[in-house]
């Protein structure tokens, strides 16, 4: 199997749950296209929805670049190689309603010029609100994924999205979690074809586990108190971005194309000074309960 291959799958992937989340949303909306070149080789195709009846504003984007990063950069990112080639699939998705959570997922595959090649991917769902039993379920679809492949996969995961998706400032998950993974190494953790089967399957999970919150979420009554609520979270989401996230800034320090990069950043959020804790045992005190490390979503 060869590069040609993996890329030409994810971006068929890319056009198949674009179509799969416009049916969710309703129809109505549609993913606009912009089709972009890096200028030291390749480039993708963004893919964002604006408007939607239940995505304020979503994003999914193909990439597969390739060229020379500076030596800095590559040390920056644990690089063996300046040389690469990297190919995948990102995805965010921002709802109008506080009711229905944040998700994001990326699947990725990277080839460094001394011969090394791996991939590297992973789900997580940020709610507004927590809904245990949701919460639940979308972990329950990510095991079942993992337990296809390996049943050592989901544990090792779950624990690394929880490390990974982590605000040290804030001392809080990014939400509830989900599965997160790098350099699965080709020959040491698998073959290319066993590991790409593992990430094809991460791939299909989105789609069903999230449109079943979407319609079972999307008409929940709220308001002003829920949507102020909804701008700060939104507000940890946007902090996670910029500060910590690895794909953000490989993006950026390799010269990606930035509209691309900052589109998972949220269509509205706002920050006000040193606002005041949640009352204890409201709804969102109870939400940021549930943002912590070890909650275990399904044994």
């Amino acid at each position: 199997m060869s590069r040609t291959d993996i890329a030409a799958w994810l971006q068929d992937f890319q056009t198949r749950l674009c179509a799969s989340l416009e049916a969710a949303d309703g129809g109505a909306a549609r993913f606009g296209q912009d089709d972009w070149q890096r200028p030291g080789g390749g480039g993708g195709h963004s893919r964002v929805l604006e408007g939607g009846a239940i995505l304020e504003k979503g994003g999914v984007g193909f990439s597969a670049v390739e060229g020379e990063m500076s030596a800095a950069a590559a040390r920056q990112l644990h690089l063996p190689d300046p040389h690469f080639f990297a190919t995948g699939v990102s995805v965010v998705l921002h709802p109008r309603s506080p009711r229905v959570p944040i998700i994001h997922m990326n699947v990725r595959y990277f080839e460094a010029g001394n011969g090394e090649a791996w991939f590297g991917g992973g789900i997580d769902l940020t709610p507004i609100y927590v809904d245990e039993a949701q919460a639940r379920r979308f972990h329950q679809h990510l095991r079942a994924a993992c337990d296809k492949h390996n049943p050592a996969y989901y544990p090792h995961f779950h624990q690394w999205a929880d490390d990974y998706f982590y605000l040290p400032h804030r001392h809080e998950t990014r939400g509830v979690g989900g599965i997160f993974f790098d350099r699965l190494t080709v020959g040491q953790d698998g073959s290319v074809e066993e590991l790409f089967a593992f990430v094809q399957d991460v791939a299909e999970t989105f789609a069903p586990a999230y449109t079943e919150i979407m319609r079972e979420n999307h008409a929940l009554a709220f308001g002003p108190r829920e949507e102020a609520w909804q701008t700060l979270r939104r507000n940890r989401y946007a902090e996670f971005n910029l500060a910590f996230d690895r794909g953000t800034r490989f993006g950026l320090e390799t010269g990606g194309r930035t509209e691309s990069i900052l589109m998972s950043l949220p269509p509205r959020c706002g920050w006000s000074y040193n606002p005041a804790p949640p009352e204890e045992g409201s709804p969102e005190a109870i939400t940021l309960g549930w943002l912590r490390k070890g909650v275990e979503w399904v044994h």
